[in-house]
């Protein structure tokens, strides 16, 4: 499966998700800034900055489903195309399925404060859900560098 050498190859069809990755790497900064503002007893900014960060990860998912739309339906490349495709779909497949996570857990999180549910004794779990989320994004920049730097 995904053995064969013959195109299309990633300079072929990739392009450099520039959008999607400044999305998910802001996401960073909004998780942080909800943490400290939940540490501070900012509820408010909490939601806020807890709700950006789930859009900005949802707009990453768009984009990633997006390029993957256009990757099988116009330029036929899926995992049993050749060595790419499988490698592609394998790595860009896994971080997606470990951003869907974190968007669950923070959707929680979002929902729980949405509710007006105590949250801030709950703060050092909101935390290490934050580490999840940094985790998820600098992931990101090695499959970014591996996939659509040194791929193509």
């Amino acid at each position: 499966m995904g053995k064969s050498i013959k195109g299309p190859f990633p300079k072929d069809v990739l392009t450099t998700p520039i959008w999607a990755t400044i999305c998910l790497l802001s996401s960073s900064i909004t998780v942080e800034v909800a943490v400290r503002s939940l540490l501070r007893g900012a509820l408010t900014v909490f939601r806020v900055s807890l709700g950006a960060t789930i859009l900005l990860g949802l707009e990453f998912l768009h984009r990633t489903a997006q390029e993957w739309t256009k990757l099988i339906q116009q330029d036929h490349l899926t995992i049993k195309t050749n060595l790419f495709g499988t490698t592609y779909y394998a790595l860009v497949g896994l971080h997606a399925t470990h951003v869907v996570i974190g968007l669950l857990m923070l959707s929680l999180l979002f929902l729980i404060a949405l509710k007006g549910t105590w949250i801030l004794p709950e703060s050092r779990r909101v935390e290490l859900i934050s580490w999840y989320w940094h985790f998820v994004d600098a992931v990101w920049v090695v499959v970014f560098m591996v996939v659509y730097v040194m791929g193509r």
